[in-house]
């Protein structure tokens, strides 16, 4: 009786909740077409306070950010538009198209920083992260460990001499692979959810070697500069160059990829 009352109030709140689901996604889409008709009729403004207001909503994608990306550079807004190339690069990181909008918009920034090229592995390791969402990764991870176990089980318990070394060796090459789907699946909440990265908002910022006014000037950035937050003290960030240069800048001029 507990079990069917159970039963019958899971499909109750499936019923309730769905159809709300439903019309949200429905509306969501309807404001993403609404934005791409003000877009291609030059109302750049207009697609782009559609496109925000689903964004706010806390919904995100690809499509979404390049969408973003593209009318903030079309209204001049490079710092803005890279902003979100870069937030649509992390959720897409093969798109050829992001990549190339991302790359103009850079040729648009004042500042020409020598970059510090990043080890060969550890920009693959990103990239494979990249491809599938964490909660995929991780569930591939925890389906592997199953299969893992099953097998070792079967190891343990079978006579046949055969069966016993497929099955150690299987076992073997499932617990690489669900060791391999952990680390994918938390680099890739780290890179899209916990990103350190950020971009320079502000006309001019001086970094300074202190987190206070009273600091040495150390540099000077310019919007729509890449940086890689290392600290914070109060309302200032220690910033990391892609020289490697550090200094210190008030969390206000910048904004978090």
């Amino acid at each position: 009786m507990k079990m069917k009352r159970f039963v019958f109030m899971v499909l109750l709140m499936n019923l309730l909740i769905l159809p709300a689901v439903t019309a949200r996604e429905t509306d969501r889409n309807v404001q993403f077409d609404r934005g791409t008709e003000l877009f291609s009729e030059g109302d750049y403004s207009g697609a782009l306070e559609e496109w925000l207001a689903i964004y706010k909503t806390g919904y995100t994608s690809s499509p979404l950010c390049y969408n973003i990306g593209n009318a903030y550079f079309k209204l001049n807004n490079i710092p803005g538009s890279i902003l979100f190339y870069e937030r649509a690069l992390l959720l897409d990181p093969t798109d050829e198209d992001i990549n190339y909008n991302l790359q103009i918009a850079r040729t648009r920034i004042v500042d020409r920083l020598e970059e510090i090229p990043e080890l060969f592995f550890v920009r693959w390791f990103n990239v494979v992260s990249l491809l599938l969402p964490s909660n995929t990764w991780a569930v591939f991870s925890i389906v592997s460990f199953i299969v893992c176990l099953v097998l070792l089980s079967v190891y343990f318990f079978t006579s046949s001499y055969k069966l016993k070394v497929v099955a150690f060796w299987v076992a073997l090459v499932m617990l690489f692979f669900a060791s391999i789907s952990l680390a994918n699946s938390i680099r890739s909440r780290n890179l899209v959810y916990h990103n350190e990265s950020a971009i320079i908002f502000s006309p001019q910022v001086r970094g300074k070697s202190s987190p206070d006014d009273s600091g040495n000037d150390l540099f000077i950035l310019h919007e729509g500069t890449k940086v890689e937050v290392t600290d914070r003290v109060g309302e200032w960030l220690e910033i990391r160059l892609s020289d490697g240069n550090k200094g210190w800048v008030p969390a206000s001029t910048l904004e978090i990829i």
